[in-house]
């Protein structure tokens, strides 16, 4: 597969009824890059993104994956277990140092990958995919946030929902990197800054690029927060609270599930001179997806091309909307480990924070 991780040929590539040689008119359409990343921009384009035309594609062929939408009752059974783990272990460290191996250890192995879980919870919840109603999607937020230790989920929402409306749009794609990120972390060790504290930059970005008007959820959302850390602490102690927030942290560091954070949208390896998708007309791909067992405990955030095609289509069938379409995505890149994704990201001198798509117009600010 074109700048798969895995062991595809550059000829099985060309060959793939997918993809074919770029025209020469063609090449204006990206500003190519030099090989190594100190030496180039990001990667920018003048087509449109690539997730509206294979939707479109897939549904001519596939009338039925429409089926596939809809929420997903299970979702809030999850959010209601996971909450009640991280509470119960937030509990049982109450009397635990901080500095111990025993809070670490509890914090980076179980806190790290349940709260990796909460965040990808209201990630689906922010698509209205747990409930019909608007409403209850918030309010299920808003319990999801809680073991975060920080109010987030109200603002994660507007932010999120642009990114797919606007995917690689300068000053409106809040996940791209900013161009002083990218030039002032562009070594081994900015990179692997970047790596650890990447949930800082997730949560300060987006305020940086632009604001959202302030909501009732938004107030709704940080009061409940505030009364439930209170109580968090009064009724067991600190520690508790900052088993939470230490679990956050860890959630979006080196952690093999934060992996995805990067693997998703970032370039790692440039495809064979001259490679187009077809069905797309994009030499470059902008979306990645993974295959692997931590989809598990990630609600299938790994099927990020399946999810950015159809974003009514829920955690839980998105495993079918693949195999439906199965022609369509077995011939996208893909990764096989969201660690080596993070290993390769930071070692690696031909991948910077630059390597990423970016495009000039296009999409829109989704509202709160």
């Amino acid at each position: 597969m074109l700048l798969s991780t895995t062991s595809k040929n550059t000829s099985e590539v060309l060959k793939s009824p997918k993809f074919t040689t770029l025209n020469v008119n063609d090449r204006n359409k990206y500003d190519a890059p030099n090989d190594n990343a100190k030496n180039h921009d990001f990667f920018w384009t003048y087509t449109e993104e690539p997730h509206r035309t294979r939707r479109q594609a897939i549904i001519k062929a596939h009338p039925e994956v429409t089926k596939l939408c809809g929420p997903e009752p299970l979702t809030k059974y999850l959010v209601l277990l996971v909450v009640s783990l991280q509470i119960f272990c937030a509990y049982t460290l109450r009397s635990t140092p901080f500095f111990s191996w025993r809070f670490f250890l509890t914090a980076y192995f179980v806190g790290a990958t349940a709260n990796q879980n909460l965040f990808l919870a209201i990630h689906e919840i922010s698509h209205n995919l747990a409930f019909r109603s608007a409403r209850a999607n918030r309010a299920l937020a808003i319990f999801a946030n809680l073991p975060i230790g920080i109010p987030y989920s109200a603002s994660f929402r507007p932010y999120h929902l642009t990114h797919h409306k606007s995917l690689g749009v300068d000053g409106l794609d809040t996940d791209l990197p900013t161009s002083f990120e990218a030039f002032f972390l562009d070594s081994v060790l900015g990179k692997a800054f970047f790596a650890t504290f990447q949930i800082l930059f997730y949560a300060i970005r987006p305020m940086m690029i632009y604001t959202i008007p302030i909501s009732t959820c938004h107030l709704v959302n940080i009061a409940v927060q505030l009364i439930f850390d209170y109580v968090l602490v009064t009724n067991c102690s600190k520690n508790s609270l900052y088993y939470l927030i230490l679990s956050s942290f860890l959630a979006g560091s080196l952690h093999p599930c934060a992996g995805h954070f990067i693997a998703e949208h970032y370039l790692l390896n440039m495809p064979p001179p001259g490679a187009q998708d077809e069905l797309t007309n994009t030499q470059l791909p902008e979306t990645f997806s993974y295959y692997g067992p931590l989809n598990f405990l990630t609600y299938n955030v790994g099927l990020h091309n399946e999810h950015h095609d159809f974003p009514a289509v829920p955690w839980s069938r998105l495993p079918a909307l693949h195999e439906l379409a199965k022609e369509f995505y077995d011939v996208l890149p893909s990764h096989n480990s969201w660690v080596y994704v993070i290993w390769q990201f930071v070692l690696d001198s031909k991948v910077g924070l630059n390597c990423r798509v970016k495009r000039k117009k296009g999409g829109r600010k989704v509202g709160a």
